[in-house]
């Protein structure tokens, strides 16, 4: 009998190594109970408050059956336990996870996965969908606001702010200006520009000084810390001065500051236009309080001119 033993235990190995290759094959022809579409979020933060703090999982039942699903690390190990021994009908099934253990505790950073157990189906699906917990914000590396005098008229001189940016990871960057939005940048890079067309919901801003800032939020949802503001002046057409006290009839000069190509401007009765720098003009000839007007892209800049009569 000895000697058959060795022949005995090789045929019970090739009927046990048979059997398992007739049950993997069977299981491979057998559908599986979880039908398309799945659909998982590829990446969250917990922390974030915003509405990516939250990761869904979304996959279809073929048969109902009582479900137990949890969260899993790499290597199977059990980080919660989302829903245990409840009962779904067929269809769509949506499970959340906030990001947390059964401690209540936030996980690590890292990959984690759904893991679906049908108990009346005695079957165990861990779903190839990776979910990536990220908690880091990104940060800002480098900003630069040009230029920081702008009149943003329409004619292509000086009319846009832009603002260049590098981040420690790709995200997406929104433009702030007084703290009110006032661009977004489509997709997310690590580095590239983002523009304000001096521009508050269509109509071109007042003159006046404005705080230019940037903010960030990556794939997950994370918030960078924005960096300080840059003052940018919005400047359309200004005078070197807004008293200009002058006898009858001579001759003055005040000095016009614009990005237009010229400037039209207006003294009582009298107009014309004129290139931006030192405007020549001559005083009325009667005493009293006149105002020069002078306009550029459609905006207008004013100074009170006193002329005053001869002396006696």
């Amino acid at each position: 009998m000895a000697r058959f033993a060795p022949a005995a235990l090789v045929a019970a190995l090739l009927v046990a190594t048979g059997a398992a290759f007739a049950y993997t094959e069977r299981l491979k022809l057998t559908r599986s109970p979880i039908g398309r579409p799945v659909a998982v979020d590829k990446v969250f933060s917990p922390v974030c408050e915003c509405p990516s703090d939250v990761a869904t999982i979304r996959f279809r039942l073929r048969e109902a059956d009582r479900l137990t699903v949890a969260i899993v690390r790499s290597g199977g190990a059990v980080v919660r336990e989302l829903v245990r021994n409840r009962r779904e009908p067929a269809g769509d099934v949506l499970v959340v996870w906030d990001g947390r253990d059964d401690a209540g505790a936030v996980v690590p950073e890292g990959s984690y996965r759904p893991r679906v157990r049908l108990l009346e189906g005695r079957r165990t699906i861990t779903l190839p969908n990776p979910i990536r917990v990220d908690t880091t914000p990104p940060r800002f590396e480098l900003v630069a606001v040009r230029p920081r005098v702008v009149s943003p008229d329409g004619d292509g001189r000086r009319d846009r702010v832009r603002a260049r940016y590098r981040l420690s990871e790709p995200a997406q960057v929104s433009l702030f200006v007084d703290g009110q939005r006032r661009g977004l940048k489509r997709g997310r890079q690590e580095e590239g520009t983002i523009e304000w067309n001096g521009r508050d919901e269509g109509s071109f801003v007042r003159e006046g000084v404005y705080a230019i800032t940037l903010g960030a939020r990556d794939a997950a949802g994370n918030a960078a810390a924005r960096p300080r503001p840059r003052r940018v002046l919005v400047r359309y057409v200004a005078l070197g001065r807004d008293r200009i006290p002058v006898p009858a009839g001579a001759r003055f000069a005040v000095l016009v500051v614009s990005d237009a190509a010229r400037v039209e401007w207006r003294l009582g009765a009298r107009r014309g236009t004129a290139r931006p720098g030192t405007l020549r003009l001559r005083a009325p000839l009667q005493p009293g309080r006149f105002t020069l007007t002078v306009t550029a892209s459609g905006h207008a800049a004013r100074a009170a001119v006193l002329v005053q009569g001869p002396r006696t």
